[in-house]
Formats: structure tokens, C-alpha cells, sequence
């Protein structure tokens, strides 16, 4: 009895020797709700909050991660200044509010504005994956795919295919796809495509004994192809079927198809991503060739990531809520927010600026869908415009400003993606796209409904328990 009584005390002293020591330890360089949610699940469960600390509580990156970052941003800038004078690269003149977003949009991830652009909006799973096996089928050097998610279905399966014609064809073509996100596609597709002659590499690996990263659920998000250096793609859409594997709810994307001087950068994000995983430099003319003038667009590439010193998107929306002058439209199928960006968009509101935030009725991911909605009250007060989809799991990751400057890319409104995922997003100056945007934001709106006060106060009562307790865990989603 005595010695049970001993090994008692010594777990019960434990306990309290890891709250105290982690109430050092986990406030450091930390958002303050962040802090407080982990502190509060250290507090009731100290061992296993600990070890889940240690497994999920620190997103800083190792030193030579962060020293490859730093390597390849000079090699970056070194290349350009070559072509910092070349006629087919030019940076528009723009007006005064497009202006201060580019400089900010610049100093956060170091890619400039380019104009001369074309840009198609693709809004339909079926007509990108035509678009990209037609353009991997007209390769000539090389195809470059990064994508959080690469399933071993019917969609996966013929870009596949696209892609080991154009291997026969003497085309080099790499694949880089999240560790976590395509995990399925190891067991026997990815198998094929390596067998085919496909150079498929996992973005950021997990395990015991080679974990990279400090945090296991740090993951690249981002959807990027790159064909030839002339032609590519962005936006929310994976390499997947339009029901992400479910028969029950389908998922509406929104891509990207560029061509022009911002294939420069994308096929930065891109190498970059390939050096961190391979330690293999892509470089030269035959990646990087000399790009036609194809529009009159111009395009602002923002990575983001932990590789960042700062949550580079969650700067630029927040800045772009702040000068917004008329209407501001978001759309996200995640919308878990930190508190400079609903005091951004309360703010908005309160100048008089139409701010409008469309979300899928329906979400694939419970706790996460439970703690975004928690935050319709906040939302709704303020008098945002809060449409809630109706037709399928809305998955478009789009903001437009004034009908001046567009936002589409990989990440959503977020703390995950501002803080933690591996995102790239970019920004289209200009009446052009944002007034496609626009268009494309109201043909989402038209299959919504408007939420309003009265309508989401009558939920039941226990939705509202397990939403605000859903809440409080928000900052570790």
C-alpha cells in the first residue's frame, strides 16, 4: 500500500512539475490564443498534453530548412536581376492602393508584380484535367506537378497516364505530392508511375525515424503545375475526383490556367519545393526560358509558409480588408479565423464596405466545420453578409477587392493555412479577372442561401455547446 501510495505522489508531483515548466515553455513566440488553448490541455491532461505538445505544438522549422530557404531566395533574386531589364518582363504601373498591396506583397514573399499575362478561369474538376493532360500531352521538355493531394482514382489515373505518354516521349516529368495528403496513392499508384519512368517524390515525409519537420501536421498544401515553363496552373483544385472520394457531397474548385512572365515564378515555388525534398536545383534557360508577352494581365506570385518570418497571406487579406473601399467577397470551405482578421473585416464593415463570406453549408471536416461556425455570431453581428452553399462542398479559395484586385489559390481563411500549411496564392491586379471573379463568387452565391441572425440563433442548444467548445481548441486546428 505504501509503495502505491509513493508511486502516486510521484505521478501527482509529474503532473504539476509539467504545468509549471510548460507555462515557460509554450507562451514563447506564440499568439496568445494559441498559448492559452495548449496551456488549458496541459492543465487537465498534463502527460498526454505534453506529448501531444511535442508532436504538434511547435512550428518552427529545423536550422537547415531554413538555411535551404535563405539559399535559394538569393539564388532567386540573383536570377531576378538578370531579367530585371529584359522588354518581354514588365511591371505595370498601377494605381495607389494596387500599389501598396504589391509593395507589401513583394517584401512578404519576394516575388514581383509581372504583367503581360493571360489567365482563364477554369471552374469545373472536368475541364482542368482535360486542360492539363492536353498541355502535358503537348510537352516538349519537362512537366512539373506539386499537389497536396494525388489520388489513386479515375481523375489521378489519367493524369497519370498523360503523364507517362509524355515520359515515352523523351519529356522529363517530376511529381511532388504531400506525404500525409496523397498517402493512398504509395500503396500502388505512385508504385506505377516510378515503374513508367515518372520521378514521384513526397513533400515533407513523416515517421519516427525521419521526421523533418518539428511538427508532424505541417503539411504542403499547394496545387501547381508547370509545363514547359510556358503554360500552368493554380488554385483549390487536387488531383482527384470532383466527390474527393465521397458519393454523397461533390466539391466545387476554381483553377487557374496562366501563361506568360508568371510562369517564372511559379516555376520558382515549384523548384524551391523540389530542392527542400531532393536537394536537386533545377536551373537554367530550359526551366526558366525567356516568356512571351501572351496578355495584358498583371500577376503577383505569394507563397506563404512556416519558412516565412511573418503568415504572409494573413497579412495581405487583413491589408487588403483595411483599404478596401466598396465590396470585399470571400469564399472558403474552411473559415477559422484569428482575431486580427475579424477585427479587419469589423472594421470594413464599419466604413461602409460591403463584405460578404460565402461558406459550404456542408463540411467534410467535423471539429474543424464546428469551430467555424462558432464564429458566425461574431461575423454576423458585424453585419458581414454570411451565405452558407448549398450545392456541394464549396472549395473555392477566392477574395476580391473592389473589383480591382483578385485572390485565388491553395489556402484557406484559416489559422491552419495562415500559419502552418505551405500555401501559394496569387494576386491579379486589374478589372480583368476580379470582375471574372465576381461573376464566379455570384454563381456560388446563387446556390446559397443568406444566414441570417435570427435564422442561426435557432439552432439547438447542444450544436451551440459543442460549436464553442469546438471553438476554444481553434488556434491548435
Amino acid at each position: 500500500m505504501t509503495e502505491l501510495f509513493s508511486w502516486s505522489l510521484l505521478y501527482y508531483l509529474s503532473e504539476w512539475i509539467v504545468r509549471v515548466v510548460m507555462l515557460f515553455v509554450v507562451p514563447r513566440k506564440r499568439h496568445p490564443n494559441s498559448a492559452m488553448a495548449w496551456l488549458m490541455v496541459i492543465f487537465f491532461l498534463p502527460w498526454p498534453g505534453l506529448i501531444l505538445y511535442s508532436m504538434l505544438g511547435q512550428y518552427r522549422l529545423p536550422r537547415r530548412r531554413i538555411e535551404q530557404h535563405g539559399e535559394f531566395l538569393d539564388a532567386l533574386q540573383a536570377a531576378d536581376r538578370r531579367l530585371a531589364d529584359h522588354p518581354n518582363v514588365t511591371r505595370p504601373e498601377l494605381g495607389l492602393h494596387a500599389k501598396e498591396a504589391v509593395k507589401l506583397a513583394e517584401k512578404l514573399g519576394y516575388m514581383p508584380i509581372l504583367g503581360g499575362n493571360d489567365v482563364e478561369l477554369i471552374a469545373r474538376t472536368e475541364d482542368f484535367i482535360d486542360k492539363l493532360a492536353a498541355d502535358i500531352d503537348a510537352a516538349r521538355h519537362h512537366a512539373h506537378l506539386l499537389f497536396y493531394i494525388f489520388a489513386d482514382d479515375g481523375t489521378g489515373n489519367r493524369v497519370a497516364d498523360a503523364l507517362a505518354r509524355a515520359v515515352k516521349r523523351g519529356v522529363k516529368c517530376r511529381v511532388l505530392v504531400d506525404a500525409v495528403g496523397s498517402r493512398p496513392m504509395f500503396k500502388r499508384l505512385a508504385r506505377r508511375m516510378i515503374d513508367e519512368g515518372i520521378d514521384v517524390r513526397q513533400a515533407l515525409p513523416v515517421g519516427l525515424f525521419r521526421r523533418r519537420m518539428a511538427r508532424v501536421d505541417l503539411r504542403n498544401h499547394r496545387k501547381l503545375a508547370v509545363i514547359d515553363g510556358r503554360v500552368g496552373y493554380t488554385g483549390s483544385q487536387n488531383i482527384v475526383d470532383a466527390g474527393y472520394g465521397r458519393k454523397d457531397l461533390a466539391w466545387y474548385d476554381l483553377m487557374v490556367r496562366l501563361s506568360g512572365p508568371i510562369l517564372l515564378e511559379l516555376q520558382s515555388v515549384f523548384a524551391a519545393d523540389w530542392y527542400f525534398e531532393t536537394e536537386a536545383v533545377l536551373e537554367g534557360g530550359e526551366y526558366f526560358p525567356v516568356p512571351p508577352m501572351t496578355g495584358e494581365i498583371a500577376v503577383q506570385t505569394l507563397p506563404s509558409g512556416p519558412t516565412y518570418p511573418t503568415e504572409n497571406y494573413q497579412r495581405i487579406v487583413v491589408a487588403a480588408l483595411y483599404a478596401a473601399e466598396r465590396r470585399v467577397t470571400i469564399t472558403s470551405p474552411y473559415f477559422v479565423p484569428d482575431g486580427a482578421f475579424l477585427q479587419a473585416m469589423q472594421t470594413a464593415v464599419l466604413r461602409g464596405v460591403e463584405v460578404e463570406l460565402v461558406v459550404p453549408r456542408r463540411c467534410d471536416q467535423k471539429l474543424v466545420g464546428a469551430a467555424g461556425r462558432s464564429y458566425f455570431d461574431d461575423v454576423l453581428e458585424m453585419g458581414v453578409k454570411l451565405y452558407l452553399y448549398d450545392k456541394g462542398l464549396l472549395h473555392a479559395k477566392t477574395m476580391c477587392v473592389d473589383d480591382a484586385i483578385a485572390f485565388i489559390g491553395s489556402s484557406n481563411f484559416d489559422i491552419r493555412s495562415f500559419a502552418l500549411n505551405f500555401e501559394i496564392n496569387l494576386l491579379f491586379y486589374g478589372p480583368e479577372v476580379a470582375t471574372q471573379l465576381h461573376a464566379q463568387q455570384r454563381r456560388y452565391m446563387a446556390d446559397a442561401f443568406l444566414l441570417t441572425a435570427e435564422r442561426w440563433e435557432q439552432r439547438p442548444a447542444i450544436k451551440k455547446l459543442l460549436q464553442n467548445i469546438a471553438r476554444l481548441l481553434s488556434p491548435l486546428l
